[in-house]
């Protein structure tokens, strides 16, 4: 009898996603709001009249990231006929700078969208020579701006994010340039999280002008304002 039972609902189950009984004819977008919202339902459209049965998270993650504001998703069949698709937006990082064109970028390096110079003036700011390629959706390499993402990811822990206009080498050698222009130096990547440690403890209690260097941790070295120390 239970042998019975389980085949009858392996054919119910297939014959279900045969049909148009479960078929996706309304998706419901969460996470994300207005415009945004609407730009994941379009991208989803393929899945319109298939079987809820059928529907795959591989397939929905592949029509959803590629807009290239969004980094992930998960999915749940809301039967009978509506799929409900949460949203993990892509958080940005920084701004960059080819000559006059400005994108921002993730926190996971990826180019998200195209904007106009001057806005979004908290973002650090990370300059590209001309012959670096940057393509909306893409994700920045080696050489074409990964390096300077990497350096800036750091900083929100050490609580310094919100005081770093830019980040560039000078000679092989890291270098934060502050809001109010003093240049905080680590010098290689290595020990990062304890050199950005380091520097935030010094500019929480003391006036620096000039620079900062804590390439190498256990001696910093920086100039203090005489007109605040004196």
């Amino acid at each position: 009898m239970s042998l019975a039972l389980a085949v009858l609902a392996l054919l119910a189950y297939l014959g279900a996603r045969e049909t148009a009984v479960f078929a996706v004819r309304s998706i419901e977008v969460q996470g994300v709001r207005g415009g945004a919202a609407r730009r994941v339902e379009t991208a989803l459209v393929p899945l319109e009249g298939k079987s809820l049965l059928k529907v795959n998270g591989d397939e929905v993650t592949r029509l959803a990231t590629a807009l290239p504001t969004v980094a992930g998703v998960t999915y749940d069949r809301a039967f009978p006929n509506t799929l409900r698709v949460r949203v993990e937006t892509e958080q940005p990082l920084a701004v960059v700078r080819r000559g006059i064109e400005a994108w921002l970028v993730s926190r996971r390096g990826r180019v998200t969208e195209r904007i106009a110079q001057g806005t979004h003036r908290r973002l650090p700011r990370i300059w590209l020579p001309k012959t670096v390629d940057v393509t909306l959706g893409a994700t920045l390499g080696t050489g074409s701006g990964a390096d300077e993402i990497a350096m800036l990811s750091p900083l929100h822990e050490a609580r310094l994010a919100r005081l770093v206009a830019s980040v560039h080498q000078v000679d092989g050698e890291w270098v934060y340039m502050l809001r109010g222009g003093l240049e905080l130096r680590v010098g290689t990547a290595s020990d990062l999280p304890l050199k950005l440690a380091i520097a935030q403890r010094i500019l929480s209690g003391t006036t620096v002008s000039g620079y900062l260097d804590v390439s190498v941790p256990e001696r910093p070295a920086a100039v203090i304002d005489p007109q605040v120390s004196g």
